[in-house]
């Protein structure tokens, strides 16, 4: 079965945390990757079924948007099967704690 993605852009990474934080919690998803640009972009992707992606992505930004910006956000219930080679290899990060 394929899989959901799910990404919340936010201006700053103490937002993108929240977002992450929030996400996680509210449905069963993976924190697949996450992704700092420039100028303070982060960008937060999760994997999961279309339903628990969907809840996710709205949890996430309804906390991130309390504290911070959320610029964008977006749901790919069926990615593309040319877009998912560049996604399948996303795997979570190992903590380097």
């Amino acid at each position: 079965m394929q899989e959901a993605l799910g990404v919340i852009e936010t201006l700053g990474l103490a937002t993108a945390i929240e977002a992450a934080d929030a996400a996680v919690k509210a449905a069963n998803v993976r924190l697949a990757d996450y992704l700092i640009a420039g100028g303070g972009k982060a960008n937060i992707i999760f994997r999961g079924d279309v339903a628990a992606v969907k809840a996710s992505v709205e949890a996430g930004v309804a906390s991130a948007s309390r504290i911070g910006q959320v610029l964008s956000q977006t749901v790919i219930p069926r990615p593309s099967e040319k877009l998912m080679p560049v996604f399948s290899e996303i795997q979570p990060k190992e903590n380097k704690a």
